[in-house]
């Protein structure tokens, strides 16, 4: 889909990362080592850094997705991801990013 991505072993080292900076959009498991990918959003959200978060689980728990669209995440998909979905949601999570043109 020609999107650069970046990988990191845990959220910390993406939180001390300089691509933090830079992400558009961060697609984080809900269950991470150390942080949960819920935890890393609400880091960012409460340090200023608005970044579309797209949270992914294979342990679906409605009171967990409720607390995920609540504090603004993008979506909260459960394990195995339809491709097309995902492509979708990261589009939009890039639109909202250049205010709504779409374009990337």
């Amino acid at each position: 889909m020609g999107f650069v991505a970046g990988t990191f072993d845990c959220a910390e080292e993406f939180l001390e990362s300089d691509l933090m900076n830079t992400t558009a959009c961060l697609i984080a498991d809900l269950r991470l080592p150390g942080m949960t990918g819920l935890a890393v959003h609400d880091r960012l959200v409460r340090s200023g850094k608005r970044i579309p978060t797209i949270l992914i689980t294979t342990s679906p728990k409605e009171k967990e997705r409720m607390r995920a669209l609540q504090a603004s995440a993008i979506c909260y998909l459960i394990k195995p991801i339809v491709e097309s979905q995902l492509f979708a949601y990261i589009r939009a999570a890039l639109a909202s990013q250049e205010g709504g043109t779409g374009e990337s």
